[in-house]
């Protein structure tokens, strides 16, 4: 597990968060319809189903047609989700979600599951790598990579109260914990998870929990690292990354994720107009990955803290 080496806590994975919290919200907003591409016990819209079968919508592996039926519904005055593997609903249907969603925007939330390299033995196929660049690219989307259990049930219930379409990204294996029940989180709102001052690390998802297991082994050297959590990819916390920026003055970014148009690019693009630092970065870089178990995969293509580390140490 990711965070083993600080002894860190073991939590659900964030699909399952997702899913919960989702059945839960159908209890209390009757406009609240759901749709899935036959993957929902995947993607943990099955407990949705099973509380709210009348409000639960399953079109088949149709991803398309399932884009299609989700903004309809949101024309009709719901609030539609729809959810598959992030690769599945991003690629397969982009052109649905830039024209039927994105462009009237409508109020579809839409959950790329089974994101990044980390749902191991299902192979490059079924890898969504590319998400969060496509998903930002749509323009009025607000874009969301929770990193555990509790901040994925804050991010849903924001997602739902929003008005606008929006992607989630949620991951298969079981996350560290990183938050506490009641600890604030806000859309569009970074969040400082360790104090620090010689460096920062930025990280979203799974790979918050990479960058606080960095940070720890860098405080063994003297390194006071500080860790943010850059959840909201789409609207940025630019003041947060000029704070980090003129506090810290070097900044390595971490993600589960392509190099191009990710998380990296995004951070680079808004600190070179208001507070350019030296910057490293840590991701896929421009390759698939294979199959193979979850945390040999994130070893193999270099998302580990002693990469992160080692990241830092150049820039120090």
């Amino acid at each position: 597990m990711v965070g083993k080496s600080i002894g860190m806590t073991e939590g659900k994975a964030t699909r399952v968060a997702f899913g919960e919290t989702l059945r839960d919200l159908g209890a209390e907003d009757p406009l609240l319809v759901v749709v899935d591409a036959d993957l929902n016990n995947s993607t943990r819209t099955d407990m949705f189903a099973k509380a709210h079968p009348d409000r639960f919508f399953n079109v088949g592996i149709a991803e398309s047609n399932m884009v299609g039926v989700a903004a309809g519904l949101a024309a009709c005055g719901k609030t539609a989700w729809l959810s598959s593997f992030a690769t599945f609903v991003v690629s397969n249907a982009y052109d649905q979600l830039r024209m039927s969603v994105a462009f009237p925007r409508w109020n579809v939330k839409v959950v790329g599951s089974h994101s990044g390299i980390s749902i191991g033995e299902d192979g490059p196929s079924q890898m969504g790598i590319e998400d969060v660049a496509l998903a930002c690219a749509l323009p009025g989307f607000q874009v969301v990579v929770p990193c555990d259990e509790f901040s994925t049930r804050a991010a849903t219930r924001a997602l739902n109260a929003l008005d606008g379409p929006a992607y989630l990204r949620t991951g298969r294996p079981n996350a560290p914990i990183i938050y506490k029940e009641g600890d604030v989180w806000e859309i569009g709102k970074a969040n400082e998870i360790r104090a620090g001052n010689d460096i920062t690390l930025i990280a979203n998802g799974l790979m918050v929990g990479v960058a606080v297991e960095a940070a720890a082994a860098l405080e063994k050297d003297g390194v006071s690292a500080r860790v943010l959590d850059l959840h909201t990819a789409k609207p940025l916390d630019v003041d947060a990354l000029v704070r980090a920026a003129k506090e810290t003055g070097r900044i390595v970014v971490v993600e589960e994720h392509l190099a191009h148009g990710g998380l990296g690019s995004i951070v680079a693009h808004a600190l070179a107009q208001v507070q350019p630092v030296p910057m490293r970065f840590v991701n896929l870089g421009d390759q698939f990955a294979e199959s193979g178990a979850p945390l040999e995969l994130l070893e193999k293509y270099g998302l580990t803290y002693e990469n992160v580390v080692r990241a830092a140490r150049e820039l120090l």
